[in-house]
């Protein structure tokens, strides 16, 4: 790989792109990337939904947020609303990791469940859901592969101040918020008029209006009480909550190794504590939701420990993780052809 900047601009055209919430899916990752062995009545039991396990977790983030929106409405004017609006912030920007699962579909048996809790998160994370849903598919499909990965989150040479900046989601979300005003208008930006189907682009302009209407509401209702307070409940908590969602995700590929279809190359796994490992829901396996990612988040403990002699060995913690990301970006803005060599275990070769 060169040292000079690249183009990361898409390539090929709609009709590539494939349905993340379908068992062609899976069977596209698995047929191009590395796989690791799973028995096969093992995996039928992995990739089972569940509304009962998904009802369990969202419905705690749901008590959670409406506990802490409580706490901080009702401390408003005061000291104590600081960490009340924390606490809601962190809680709310929860749904970035939401929307992603939801995405795939695996979260709930029931497909209704799954489409409702997906547009919501959507909307909370501000990823239109019908456009980031092809997007994300890309990603999976194409992982890292430089001008084919619309969701590449540290192109090199890495923008440590863009980095920086989106600690509070402002370089991405004010990007996000200008592409949903364009969809809104009825046009695409270049990398969504490469993968988005002709038929599933109404969907995307209607549902940004959509956007649009309770963005201007928010506004209004702000004019109208003379207060910030309706803006601090809906789209601002992605903003000043969003460090911790921002930490989570950057563990996932920054300074891996790109244009290789091998995710136990491009893509990380950590341990962490049971806390983290809810607000990230279960996303510190990311080999493996990456290497199967019809696998429900709730199972992917599971899948961990059946794969796991064929990965690289698994970092301890957020902070570990860290340990590499902030040399190898460093390192990159000089040289953007280094990054993370991880080991591979004896015999089990990289994916070319």
């Amino acid at each position: 790989m060169g040292g000079g900047y690249r183009s990361y601009a898409l390539i090929g055209d709609a009709s590539g792109a494939s349905d993340i919430t379908g068992d062609a899916f899976e069977d596209r990752v698995e047929a191009e990337w590395f796989s690791a062995k799973v028995d096969r009545k093992a995996f039928k039991q992995l990739i089972k939904r569940s509304d009962a396990a998904g009802l369990k977790h969202f419905g705690l983030w749901l008590g959670l947020l409406a506990g802490s929106g409580t706490a901080a409405f009702l401390t408003w004017g005061t000291w104590w609303c600081v960490p009340a609006f924390l606490v809601y912030g962190l809680v709310y920007s929860m749904s970035d990791h939401h929307a992603h699962e939801l995405s795939h579909g695996t979260p709930f048996k029931t497909r209704w469940i799954n489409e409702i809790f997906y547009h919501l998160n959507g909307f909370m994370t501000l990823h239109e859901g019908h456009y980031w849903r092809w997007s994300h598919s890309r990603h999976h499909t194409e992982t890292l592969i430089v001008g084919r990965d619309p969701e590449i989150a540290v192109p090199r040479p890495p923008d440590i101040v863009g980095i920086l900046l989106d600690l509070f989601f402002i370089k991405s979300g004010l990007k996000q918020m200008g592409s949903i005003i364009r969809q809104a208008s009825g046009s695409l930006n270049e990398e969504g008029r490469h993968f988005i189907p002709e038929g599933e682009k109404r969907k995307v302009f209607w549902s940004s209006r959509i956007f649009v209407t309770i963005f201007a509401g928010v506004i209004l209702a702000c004019i109208a009480t003379g207060s910030i307070l309706p803006a601090m409940f809906v789209v601002l908590p992605r903003f000043y909550g969003g460090f911790m969602a921002q930490l989570f995700n950057l563990t996932q590929h920054a300074g891996m190794q790109e244009d290789i279809r091998d995710h136990r190359l491009s893509t990380r796994t950590w341990h962490t504590n049971p806390v983290f490992r809810f607000m990230y829901i279960n996303m510190n396996y990311h080999i493996e939701h990456h290497m199967f990612p019809m696998v429900p988040f709730y199972n992917l403990p599971k899948l961990h420990e059946i794969i796991k002699a064929e990965c690289p060995p698994p970092y301890q913690g957020l902070w570990a993780c860290y340990g590499d990301i902030i040399p190898a970006v460093l390192k990159q803005v000089k040289d953007p052809s280094w990054y993370v060599r991880r080991p591979l275990p004896v015999g089990l070769a990289a994916a070319e």
